[in-house]
């Protein structure tokens, strides 16, 4: 008998571990289908960007305000702003066909930039049908003046004021760069997060030395990348009571095991759909499948967090205690500690 795949994220049961994350594949029905076909056991949506919105009402403002002043018969012309399509009407209408035509929970995302903002989304999307609802918390803090502690409460102060808006299950999507990771992950669970993401991937803007302008360069990730969300998700399980989520590096069967290993509820993935397409998701699962029957494992409950910090020989292995060691085990052929080669004949 094969091994039970089944997990549950957020209060939803999921037909098995792997989850297409939040990224531009969801904006077509037709990819949408293909994921789950190829089993995806549920859908993250595009995110919803609060500055998109923004931008689009700031453009229509502009061309009516200058259209009127050049042309007075336009002020006849121009019809209401509010018939435009300037909101998240779009974002909305999709999210409603997806739940419509899709089998699997379907989990809303939002990016937003105001506390208003996030709130006044949050219940759109919910009401427009999502399962639940990720916050996919983007903050570069660049401000000398803001201290980690503002940036901190900013985090808590957001979870919070959604939490109060919305019923559905939330999960906040984080990056790894807070001084106090772990203790950063029980206040967003005290302050309503049912889940975490971990972790939001931070691109990196690049310089072109021709145009000396900044450039916007996507990276896909690698599976090495996954090793971030892999210890840090293996030292929370069981210590923050929340859904954990891994993304990041998640390209392969074998990635996919070792964070539930560590604990993962679900593993997420995105660029390793872009390289392989979203019938990727089939050899993932069966890799998965694969593994565990091969190891006598009844189910992904029964291995989800059996090699977490909680239940591993040596819990420090994912502290410090193994940096020593990987520092000073490493060699190269130009390590001093190396016997030169003998020279060729």
């Amino acid at each position: 008998m094969s091994a039970d795949l089944r997990t549950r994220y957020l209060g939803l049961e999921l037909r098995n571990p792997v989850v297409p994350s939040a990224s531009t594949l969801s904006s077509r029905i037709d990819n949408l289908k293909r994921m789950q076909d190829a089993g995806a056991a549920a859908i993250v949506m595009q995110s919803l960007f609060e500055e998109q919105i923004e931008h689009e009402q700031i453009e229509i403002h502009r061309v009516l305000e200058h259209a009127t002043e050049s042309f007075p018969e336009a002020l006849s012309f121009f019809p209401e702003l509010e018939d435009y399509n300037t909101g998240p009407d779009a974002y909305l209408r999709h999210l409603e066909q997806t739940k419509r035509e899709l089998e699997v929970p379907v989990i809303g995302s939002l990016n937003g930039t105001s506390r208003g903002g996030w709130v006044r989304y949050a219940r759109l999307i919910q009401d427009a049908g999502a399962d639940a609802l990720e916050l996919n918390v983007y903050v570069v803090a660049s401000d000398p003046e803001v201290t980690s502690a503002d940036v901190e409460a900013q985090y808590l102060d957001l979870v919070s004021a959604v939490r109060a808006s919305v019923s559905i299950p939330l999960a906040v999507k984080i990056g790894p760069f807070f001084s106090s990771m772990a203790n950063m992950a029980r206040r967003l669970v005290e302050a309503g997060a049912d889940g975490l993401v971990l972790f939001n991937r931070f691109y990196q803007p690049d310089i072109d030395l021709e145009t000396l302008e900044v450039d916007p360069t996507l990276h896909l990730s690698s599976s090495e990348e996954c090793l971030l969300p892999l210890r840090w998700i293996a030292i929370l399980r069981g210590r923050v009571q929340a859904s954990l989520a891994a993304t990041t590096g998640v390209h392969r069967w074998e990635d996919a095991v070792k964070l539930i290993l560590a604990g993962a509820d679900v593993t997420m993935m995105a660029s390793a759909l872009f390289r392989n397409g979203p019938e990727h998701v089939a050899s993932v699962l069966a890799g998965i499948e694969r593994w565990l029957d091969e190891r006598e494992y009844a189910s992904v409950e029964q291995a989800k967090g059996s090699v977490s910090q909680a239940n591993v020989a040596d819990p420090m292995a994912y502290a410090r205690s193994n940096y020593m060691q990987m520092i000073v085990s490493y060699t190269s052929p130009y390590d001093w500690r190396q016997s030169p080669a003998e020279p060729r004949a």
